[in-house]
Protein backbone atom coordinates (compact mmCIF):
# COMPACT_ATOMS: atom_id res chain seq x y z
CA UNK A 1 0.00 0.00 0.00
CA UNK A 2 1.37 3.71 -0.49
CA UNK A 3 3.35 5.37 2.15
CA UNK A 4 3.17 9.22 2.21
CA UNK A 5 4.75 11.65 5.17
CA UNK A 6 3.27 14.99 5.24
CA UNK A 7 3.61 17.92 7.22
CA UNK A 8 2.03 20.82 7.62
CA UNK A 9 3.29 24.11 9.06
CA UNK A 10 2.64 27.57 9.83
CA UNK A 11 6.30 29.27 8.99
CA UNK A 12 5.45 32.49 10.58
CA UNK A 13 5.93 34.55 6.78
CA UNK A 14 9.15 33.84 7.32
CA UNK A 15 9.94 36.07 10.06
CA UNK A 16 12.27 33.94 12.00
CA UNK A 17 15.42 31.97 11.48
CA UNK A 18 15.27 30.70 7.42
CA UNK A 19 18.17 28.42 8.35
CA UNK A 20 16.73 26.70 11.27
CA UNK A 21 13.30 26.09 9.08
CA UNK A 22 15.16 24.37 6.42
CA UNK A 23 16.68 21.95 8.72
CA UNK A 24 13.31 21.25 10.35
CA UNK A 25 11.87 20.78 7.50
CA UNK A 26 14.67 18.64 6.02
CA UNK A 27 14.99 16.36 9.24
CA UNK A 28 11.04 15.78 8.75
CA UNK A 29 12.07 14.78 5.04
CA UNK A 30 8.48 14.97 3.53
CA UNK A 31 7.01 13.97 0.63
CA UNK A 32 4.25 16.87 0.88
CA UNK A 33 4.65 20.04 3.43
CA UNK A 34 1.50 22.10 3.70
CA UNK A 35 2.50 25.77 4.27
CA UNK A 36 0.57 28.44 5.63
CA UNK A 37 1.81 32.28 5.99
CA UNK A 38 4.23 31.74 2.34
CA UNK A 39 5.14 34.15 0.38
CA UNK A 40 1.98 36.15 -1.16
CA UNK A 41 3.05 39.31 -2.36
CA UNK A 42 5.99 40.78 -4.22
CA UNK A 43 8.22 38.37 -5.66
CA UNK A 44 5.90 35.52 -4.12
CA UNK A 45 7.01 33.14 -7.29
CA UNK A 46 11.10 33.83 -6.70
CA UNK A 47 10.58 33.38 -3.04
CA UNK A 48 8.24 30.25 -3.28
CA UNK A 49 10.64 28.25 -5.11
CA UNK A 50 13.62 29.61 -2.88
CA UNK A 51 11.55 28.36 -0.08
CA UNK A 52 10.93 25.18 -2.16
CA UNK A 53 14.94 24.49 -2.58
CA UNK A 54 15.79 25.23 1.29
CA UNK A 55 13.25 22.44 2.07
CA UNK A 56 14.70 20.10 -0.78
CA UNK A 57 11.24 20.17 -2.60
CA UNK A 58 9.42 21.66 -5.43
CA UNK A 59 6.70 24.06 -5.94
CA UNK A 60 3.03 22.27 -6.49
CA UNK A 61 0.48 24.75 -5.95
CA UNK A 62 -0.17 28.23 -4.19
CA UNK A 63 1.47 31.14 -2.94
CA UNK A 64 -0.21 34.32 -4.31
CA UNK A 65 -3.60 32.95 -5.63
CA UNK A 66 -4.33 30.98 -2.64
CA UNK A 67 -3.53 33.92 -0.34
CA UNK A 68 0.11 32.12 1.09
CA UNK A 69 -0.67 28.79 1.66
CA UNK A 70 1.14 26.51 -0.45
CA UNK A 71 1.63 23.03 -1.31
CA UNK A 72 5.57 21.52 -1.64
CA UNK A 73 6.17 17.86 -2.58
CA UNK A 74 8.96 15.52 -3.12
CA UNK A 75 10.25 13.76 -6.57
CA UNK A 76 8.30 10.72 -5.89
CA UNK A 77 5.20 12.95 -5.80
CA UNK A 78 3.30 14.08 -9.16
CA UNK A 79 1.05 16.67 -9.44
CA UNK A 80 -1.56 17.01 -12.37
CA UNK A 81 -4.06 19.24 -11.06
CA UNK A 82 -3.78 22.63 -8.82
CA UNK A 83 -6.38 25.20 -7.59
CA UNK A 84 -7.08 27.39 -5.15
CA UNK A 85 -10.03 29.29 -3.08
CA UNK A 86 -10.56 32.91 -1.49
CA UNK A 87 -12.77 33.10 1.16
CA UNK A 88 -15.41 36.08 0.95
CA UNK A 89 -13.34 39.42 2.19
CA UNK A 90 -14.73 40.62 5.59
CA UNK A 91 -13.95 44.44 5.31
CA UNK A 92 -10.82 45.56 7.24
CA UNK A 93 -9.56 42.07 7.61
CA UNK A 94 -6.98 39.84 6.35
CA UNK A 95 -8.01 38.32 3.04
CA UNK A 96 -7.54 34.16 3.34
CA UNK A 97 -8.18 31.41 0.95
CA UNK A 98 -6.59 27.95 0.47
CA UNK A 99 -4.68 26.07 -2.26
CA UNK A 100 -5.05 22.53 -3.93
CA UNK A 101 -2.90 20.18 -5.19
CA UNK A 102 -4.50 17.29 -7.24
CA UNK A 103 -1.87 14.41 -7.05
CA UNK A 104 -0.14 10.90 -7.31
CA UNK A 105 2.14 8.57 -5.44
CA UNK A 106 2.92 4.74 -6.38
CA UNK A 107 -0.47 5.30 -8.43
CA UNK A 108 -2.01 6.37 -5.71
CA UNK A 109 -3.88 9.68 -6.15
CA UNK A 110 -4.95 11.66 -3.60
CA UNK A 111 -5.71 15.83 -2.89
CA UNK A 112 -3.86 17.78 -0.41
CA UNK A 113 -5.30 20.75 0.92
CA UNK A 114 -3.78 23.72 2.75
CA UNK A 115 -5.69 26.60 4.63
CA UNK A 116 -5.18 29.65 6.95
CA UNK A 117 -8.64 30.35 8.88
CA UNK A 118 -9.32 33.88 10.45
CA UNK A 119 -8.19 34.61 14.11
CA UNK A 120 -11.44 36.13 14.16
CA UNK A 121 -14.11 33.63 15.60
CA UNK A 122 -17.03 35.71 14.19
CA UNK A 123 -15.39 35.34 10.40
CA UNK A 124 -14.01 31.66 10.78
CA UNK A 125 -17.50 30.05 10.51
CA UNK A 126 -17.95 31.41 6.97
CA UNK A 127 -14.61 30.27 6.02
CA UNK A 128 -15.11 27.08 7.21
CA UNK A 129 -18.64 26.30 5.38
CA UNK A 130 -16.63 27.88 2.17
CA UNK A 131 -13.76 25.28 2.77
CA UNK A 132 -16.51 22.31 3.52
CA UNK A 133 -18.51 23.26 -0.10
CA UNK A 134 -15.06 22.67 -1.89
CA UNK A 135 -13.71 19.49 0.14
CA UNK A 136 -17.28 18.10 -0.57
CA UNK A 137 -16.37 18.66 -4.88
CA UNK A 138 -13.33 16.47 -4.37
CA UNK A 139 -13.45 13.02 -5.91
CA UNK A 140 -9.79 11.83 -4.43
CA UNK A 141 -8.41 10.85 -1.10
CA UNK A 142 -8.01 13.74 0.74
CA UNK A 143 -5.27 15.46 3.06
CA UNK A 144 -5.94 18.60 4.74
CA UNK A 145 -3.40 20.78 6.54
CA UNK A 146 -4.34 23.64 8.15
CA UNK A 147 -3.79 26.56 10.85
CA UNK A 148 -7.41 26.76 12.03
CA UNK A 149 -6.64 29.39 15.23
CA UNK A 150 -9.16 27.35 16.67
CA UNK A 151 -8.78 24.13 18.96
CA UNK A 152 -10.57 20.47 17.81
CA UNK A 153 -13.82 20.99 19.55
CA UNK A 154 -14.14 24.67 17.97
CA UNK A 155 -17.04 25.02 15.99
CA UNK A 156 -15.49 26.03 12.97
CA UNK A 157 -12.83 23.08 12.75
CA UNK A 158 -15.47 20.77 14.11
CA UNK A 159 -17.37 21.59 10.38
CA UNK A 160 -14.52 20.66 8.83
CA UNK A 161 -13.40 18.02 10.06
CA UNK A 162 -17.03 16.08 9.77
CA UNK A 163 -16.03 13.38 7.69
CA UNK A 164 -12.65 13.48 8.33
CA UNK A 165 -9.79 11.86 10.84
CA UNK A 166 -7.37 14.06 12.71
CA UNK A 167 -4.51 12.94 12.48
CA UNK A 168 -3.73 13.72 16.13
CA UNK A 169 -6.25 11.77 17.45
CA UNK A 170 -6.56 12.00 21.25
CA UNK A 171 -2.49 13.26 21.23
CA UNK A 172 -2.87 16.41 23.36
CA UNK A 173 0.76 18.12 22.38
CA UNK A 174 0.69 21.77 21.32
CA UNK A 175 1.81 23.33 18.27
CA UNK A 176 1.73 26.75 19.05
CA UNK A 177 3.06 29.71 20.42
CA UNK A 178 6.36 27.40 20.44
CA UNK A 179 7.80 29.02 24.22
CA UNK A 180 4.80 28.21 25.62
CA UNK A 181 2.96 25.62 23.67
CA UNK A 182 -0.60 25.67 25.43
CA UNK A 183 -2.85 25.66 21.88
CA UNK A 184 -3.13 22.59 19.41
CA UNK A 185 -4.47 24.89 17.13
CA UNK A 186 -2.79 23.48 13.74
CA UNK A 187 -4.37 20.15 12.32
CA UNK A 188 -3.78 17.42 9.61
CA UNK A 189 -7.19 15.81 8.80
CA UNK A 190 -7.35 12.87 6.54
CA UNK A 191 -10.16 11.66 4.56
CA UNK A 192 -11.78 7.98 4.33
CA UNK A 193 -9.69 4.89 3.37
CA UNK A 194 -6.68 7.01 4.08
CA UNK A 195 -4.89 5.21 7.46
CA UNK A 196 -3.03 7.51 9.98
CA UNK A 197 0.02 5.40 11.13
CA UNK A 198 1.41 8.03 13.32
CA UNK A 199 1.23 11.51 13.91
CA UNK A 200 3.75 13.62 16.08
CA UNK A 201 4.31 17.54 16.79
CA UNK A 202 8.25 18.19 15.57
CA UNK A 203 9.62 20.29 18.57
CA UNK A 204 13.22 19.27 18.36
CA UNK A 205 15.77 22.14 19.42
CA UNK A 206 15.37 24.14 15.95
CA UNK A 207 12.01 24.51 15.72
CA UNK A 208 11.66 26.70 18.44
CA UNK A 209 14.07 29.46 15.96
CA UNK A 210 12.56 28.58 13.28
CA UNK A 211 8.52 29.86 13.33
CA UNK A 212 5.83 30.44 15.95
CA UNK A 213 4.37 27.26 15.36
CA UNK A 214 5.96 23.84 15.51
CA UNK A 215 5.10 21.59 12.48
CA UNK A 216 3.17 18.42 12.92
CA UNK A 217 3.76 15.24 10.72
CA UNK A 218 1.83 12.20 10.12
CA UNK A 219 2.35 8.79 8.44
CA UNK A 220 0.02 7.73 6.07
CA UNK A 221 -1.05 5.03 4.20
CA UNK A 222 -2.99 5.48 1.23
CA UNK A 223 -5.95 3.24 -0.56
CA UNK A 224 -4.97 1.28 -3.20
CA UNK A 225 -5.91 2.39 -6.65
CA UNK A 226 -8.81 0.13 -7.90
CA UNK A 227 -8.45 -1.76 -10.74
CA UNK A 228 -11.22 -2.45 -13.19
Amino acid sequence: MPQLRVASYNVHSLRDDRQALAEVVRAIDPDVVIVQEAPRGLRWRTRCAALARQFGLVYAAGGLPSLGNLILVSYRVRVYGTGALRYPLTPGRHMRGAAFARCVVDHAPFTVVGTHLATDSAERPGQARELKKALADLDAPVVLGADFNEEPDGPSRRLVAEGLTEAAGADPAGTYPVHAPRRRIDGLLVGPGIEVRGYRVADASPAHRASDHFPIVAELTLPARSQG
